[in-house]
This record gives structure tokens, sequence and C-alpha cells, in this order.
């Protein structure tokens, strides 16, 4: 067996904007032994974002960044991630677009996740969407962030199969079950 004694985490950092289940899924993530990351900052744009919660609950630093000025909020973003020695980010259901310059301090170490089998469905209201199509299948996509909305280089997916009962909550409610096995996963596939 492999010692996993002395296993060097990466340093990173969610960033939310609302309930915070990915996050939490993370935390959980990073505290079992063969995870490859430890999150040591949450940053949010919203300030009323159920998430931050976990920031308390698991006693990890939070900031919470005020966008009205997009170009000053990234530099102070940039600011706390280098003073916190942060290499790899997770994008956690936030919903502000980054910019080409942010990205590019972070190149191929920033993850999003996104409820549909992209490129299918980018952008808001996936699930609306997938149902008003009548498509048979649905799902959640992990890619790496570029500057194009999600765009970026697919890592994993996975599908879940639509009924003729599903309604946008219960599409949802699937697809966050799959969204919870797959971050981690890709997160593995990333960073080992």
């Amino acid at each position: 067996m492999k010692k996993l004694i002395g296993l060097k985490k990466t340093r990173s950092a969610v960033f939310i904007s609302g309930t915070g289940t990915n996050l939490k899924n993370l935390i959980n993530f990073s505290h079992k032994i063969n995870s490859p990351i430890s999150i040591k900052i949450i940053i949010s744009n919203n300030k009323k974002a159920k998430g931050l919660k976990y920031s308390n609950q698991y006693k990890i630093k939070k900031q919470i960044i005020n966008f009205k000025n997009h170009k000053f909020a990234e530099k102070k973003i940039l600011k706390i991630l280098f003073k916190e020695k942060i290499n790899f980010i997770c994008l956690a259901g936030f919903m502000k677009i980054l910019s080409k310059n942010f990205i590019k301090k972070f190149k191929g170490k920033i993850l999003n996740i996104h409820p549909s089998l992209l490129p299918k469905y980018k952008g808001l209201n996936t699930h609306a969407r997938a149902l008003q199509n009548r498509d048979k299948f649905s799902g959640c996509t992990v890619h790496l962030v570029n500057s194009k909305l999600d765009s970026g280089k697919i890592i994993m997916q996975e599908k879940v199969k639509i009924t003729k009962k599903d309604t946008t909550f219960s599409l949802k409610r699937k697809v966050l079950k799959k969204e919870h096995k797959l971050y981690p996963a890709a997160i593995k596939k990333i960073l080992r």
C-alpha cells in the first residue's frame, strides 16, 4: 500500500454566490486523506450567500467582495489569493465572469462545475432549457475556466436521464447529486 503520510495538499479557494451545496461537498472531500486539496478560503460576491455559513462551521477564512467595480474586485481577490498562497480555484455556483487577465494568473488551475452537458446550455436556466427541448438526458460538466462563458476544456461529465415526470426542481436535484460525485473526481484527475 502506498504511504499517504505527508501527502501535500494543494492550497485551494472556493468561489460561491449561493447556497454552497457544492462548497460543503468540497469541504467534506478536502478532509479525506486521499483528497489533493486543502480549502483555505471561501470567496463570495454575495454577502447573503447561504454557503458562507460553512466558513464558520468548518473554520475556513471567508471574504465577501463587492463586484460593483469588476476590475477593482478582481485586484482585491488576487491580493487575497496570493497572500493565502492559493494555487487552485474551484468555482461552485459563482455567478460572476472572471476576466481574461484574472484567468491568466491561474492558467489551468481554475475549475468550474456547470449543470448541463456542455457545450449544451451554457449560462443560466439549464434545467428549464433541457426540459423545454424535451431532451432525454441532462447532466453536469466540470471544465477548466477560460475567458468565454462555460467554454473551457471539459474534464469530466456525468449524465442523468430525464423522465416525463421531471420538473426543473426534480431535475436540479438529480443533477446536483451527480455534481457532488463528479467535482471531487475531476479535481483528483487534474491534481494527481
